[in-house]
C-alpha cells in the first residue's frame, strides 16, 4: 500500500482478492500485536508501525538484490528474466538492437508496451524492472524521483505535414510559422504537448489542437489527409508517402528517452546489463543521425 495507495491496487498486482489479502493484514497484525492499517477517507491506510514495516520490507527487497547480484558476479555472467515496459515509439528504435545483443546471454526479457502521461510511467516501475520513459523537460520524468533513471538518448521532434503543405518547401519551421495552423495533438500530460505549449507562450497565439491521439502512426496518418500539422520522434518515424518532416526551431524541440528502475531492481546484474547495453544503442542512434545530418 505504501507504493500504490489502495488495497484494491495491491491486490491486483499480488493477483489476491481484497478480502484474502485483508486477511492476511489481520494476520499480521495479530502476529506483530501493532496496527498495520486504519480507516480514511479513501478506505484504509498504512499507520506509522505499517509504514516502518513498508520501509523494512524494502530494505529487505534491496539486500536480497545485492546478495543476488553478488551471485550473478560470481558466476560470471549475468542471468535470469529482465522486464521491460516501454513507450512503443522509444522501444521500436532500442529493442531491436537489444534482442539481437542478448541472443548469446544467459539474460531473457519479458516486454509490455504502453503510451501513457509522463506522470504515470513511474508508477509502472513497480512492476517492471526497466521502464522506458520519455521526457520534454529533462533527463527524471516527473514523479521519479527516488528511482533510478538513466538517459538513454536525446530524440529531436519535428514538425509533420502534408508533403504539399506551403511550409513543406521550408527546410526549418520556428514557432510563428505553425502557432496558427490546425493540429493535431496528444492528450494533455503527454511530453509532446509541452512543444505547442511553449509555442503559445512565445507567440502569444493560441495553437487550436483539433484533435488529440496517442498513437503516432494515426496521428501521421491523419496529418497526410489535411487534418492539420503534428510533431513526431525524430528517430523512429519513416515519413509515408504524402507526409514530411521539418526540423522545429526557436524552441526546444527534443525529448529525453529516459530508463527507469526501482533502486532493489536495479541492483541485479542482469538489469544493470541490459541497462548498460540501451545506453550504449542509444548513443549509436544519435551517433548515426549526427553523421547522417552532418
Amino acid at each position: 500500500m505504501a507504493a500504490r495507495g489502495t488495497l484494491a491496487a495491491v491486490a491486483k498486482a499480488t493477483h489476491r482478492t481484497p478480502s484474502a489479502l485483508s486477511q492476511q493484514l489481520r494476520t499480521a497484525e495479530r502476529e506483530l500485536a501493532v496496527k498495520l492499517v486504519e480507516p480514511d477517507s479513501r478506505g484504509i491506510r498504512l499507520t506509522p508501525a505499517g509504514q516502518l514495516l513498508a520501509e523494512g520490507a524494502d530494505e529487505v527487497i534491496a539486500s536480497l538484490a545485492r546478495v543476488q547480484a553478488r551471485l550473478d558476479a560470481a558466476t560470471g555472467e549475468p542471468r535470469g528474466t529482465v522486464s521491460i515496459g516501454t513507450l512503443p515509439s522509444a522501444g521500436q528504435v532500442l529493442l531491436p538492437q537489444l534482442l539481437h545483443r542478448l541472443r548469446d546471454t544467459a539474460i531473457t526479457l519479458t516486454l509490455d508496451d504502453f503510451d501513457i502521461a509522463e506522470a504515470d510511467f513511474a508508477a509502472r516501475a513497480l512492476d517492471a524492472d526497466i521502464v522506458i520513459s520519455h521526457s520534454i523537460r529533462g533527463g527524471v520524468p516527473r514523479g521519479a524521483h527516488g528511482l533510478i533513471s538513466t538517459v538513454l538518448a536525446r530524440e529531436p521532434i519535428d514538425v509533420v505535414l502534408p508533403a504539399d503543405h506551403p511550409l513543406a518547401a521550408q527546410a526549418e519551421l520556428s514557432p510563428r510559422d505553425v502557432a496558427d495552423l490546425e493540429w493535431v495533438g496528444v492528450p494533455e500530460g503527454y511530453p509532446f504537448d509541452a512543444i505547442p505549449v511553449a509555442i503559445e507562450q512565445l507567440t502569444g497565439a493560441p495553437v487550436h489542437r483539433r484533435l488529440r491521439l496517442r498513437d503516432n502512426h494515426l496521428l501521421e496518418s491523419l496529418v497526410g489527409a489535411g487534418a492539420g500539422i503534428g510533431l513526431l520522434p525524430r528517430f523512429s518515424t519513416r515519413p509515408a508517402p504524402g507526409v514530411v518532416l521539418r526540423p522545429l526551431v526557436g524552441v526546444s524541440a527534443a525529448r529525453s528517452i529516459v530508463s527507469l528502475s526501482r533502486p532493489d531492481r536495479h541492483e541485479r546484474l542482469a538489469v544493470r546489463t541490459v541497462t548498460e547495453h540501451l545506453v550504449s544503442i542509444g548513443a549509436e542512434l544519435m551517433e548515426d543521425y549526427a553523421v547522417r545530418s552532418g
